[in-house]
């Protein structure tokens, strides 16, 4: 295993066993590029592609690549599927390692700087025998973990390496899900007094009727012992990273959108989440532009279908979202959002497979997104890929 650690803002879980951190030198800062109003074509202007990528890990030296004034090191390795990270309030490190895979390691790895030097030199299982976990959460005096079924507690202290208790389930979920839908992430209300809890959809496009949808592609809201469950939000059909504008109780997401609708349909996006809010799915995307394959099922909803602010391409699966919420970058960076990629299938030239970031002035998206954390993608002709992108997140020191 190799930990280093020098001037870290952000870490990202990728899906070749290990970890990356990005850290600033110095650069100066550019300018940014109004968003432009989306033109979508119409559906089925392409075949819809089947172009499966192939994992070939990092081999001869070869890693990530940042802006100029970045310097890219390998933060940790020899993880089973990272699939998410998160930063506890006491700088401690969660490792989400878990899969669709009959062998899914279903465990949280911990990280921590035990002499406070600013190095992280343990590494402990914190907690095992989950089902699929990906969401985490300190709240209180609880670690809250979300697996694909079940929102679950358990007592915690900071500072603790390993959790043995079998904990409390206090939110049955809705389980599984089409393609890579079984994940659940948490977040607190910035008053800490709700969990907001992201389930994407358990299909493409409803093709499996809406019935097996309840309480499906919603953002849901709870007390934090599980009670008083509300739908925050609806229509977002796999709304992954999940967090709050820096100074601010606006929440926004990552949706990663439909297939099926040819290359260039339907874009992945982030969005602001208005309570009681609609997003389109499975109606509408983008706006009011029906879904062909709904035929002309639900129009009240077609109508109120919310627009996203800002486009991040077509079958990007673009899931992580962190909002930069420190000092330590050029100033152009301040409270803009990084969106970590996970990258296409469903399309026949590769997209996504990198993190981009997104602009911010004055709570609202001031640029289109641009490339930050590149070179995941090998051969784009073969379509082999070094690593897959998922989650982000911004660490305290800044």
């Amino acid at each position: 295993m190799t930990i280093q650690f020098s001037k870290i803002f952000m870490l990202l879980t990728v899906l070749n066993f290990l970890n990356f951190c990005v850290c600033a030198q110095n650069q100066q800062g550019m300018n940014a590029t109004a968003t432009k109003k989306v033109d979508l074509p119409k559906p089925y202007a392409t075949p819809s592609a089947v172009n499966n990528s192939q994992v070939v890990g990092w081999v001869d030296g070869k890693q990530p690549k940042a802006p100029a004034g970045f310097k890219v090191t390998k933060f940790a390795d020899g993880f089973e599927n990272p699939r998410w990270i998160y930063a506890s309030p006491n700088g401690d490190l969660f490792i989400c390692e878990s899969s669709t895979k009959p062998s899914s390691a279903n465990r949280i790895t911990i990280l921590q700087d035990t002499d406070k030097d600013g190095k992280y030199d343990s590494r402990e299982i914190f907690l095992s025998d989950q089902n699929r976990p990906f969401g985490m959460l300190v709240l209180d005096s609880f670690f809250y973990v979300a697996n694909t079924d079940a929102l679950m507690r358990y007592p915690y202290k900071a500072g603790e390496k390993h959790i043995s208790e079998t904990g409390t389930k206090i939110l049955d979920l809705p389980a599984g899900g089409y393609n890579n839908h079984w994940t659940r992430n948490i977040i607190a209300s910035p008053d800490r007094k709700k969990i907001l809890i992201s389930v994407g959809s358990g299909s493409n496009n409803g093709e499996n009727g809406m019935d097996k949808e309840v309480r499906r592609a919603n953002v849901l809201e709870i007390n934090p012992d599980g009670t008083g469950e509300k739908i925050y939000a609806a229509g977002l059909r796999n709304p992954v990273g999940i967090d709050f504008y820096p100074g601010t109780n606006t929440l926004w997401t990552a949706v990663n959108e439909r297939d099926g609708l040819g290359d260039d349909l339907v874009p992945d996006y982030i969005t602001s989440v208005k309570r009681d809010g609609f997003y389109g799915w499975p109606y509408a995307y983008f706006g009011a532009n029906p879904d062909p394959r709904m035929k002309g099922a639900r129009p009240d909803l077609v109508s109120k279908t919310i627009v996203p602010e800002v486009d991040l391409g077509s079958h990007t699966a673009s899931l992580g979202l962190a909002f930069y919420n420190q000092n330590a970058f050029p100033e152009k960076y301040r409270n803009g959002a990084f969106v970590g990629q996970h990258g296409s299938w469903n399309r026949s030239k590769l997209s996504g497979y990198k993190v981009v970031f997104v602009p911010f002035k004055d709570e609202k998206p001031s640029g289109k997104p641009e490339d930050f954390f590149t070179g995941f993608i090998d051969d784009a002709d073969n379509s082999r890929v070094h690593g897959r992108p998922v989650g982000v997140t911004v660490i305290a020191d800044g």
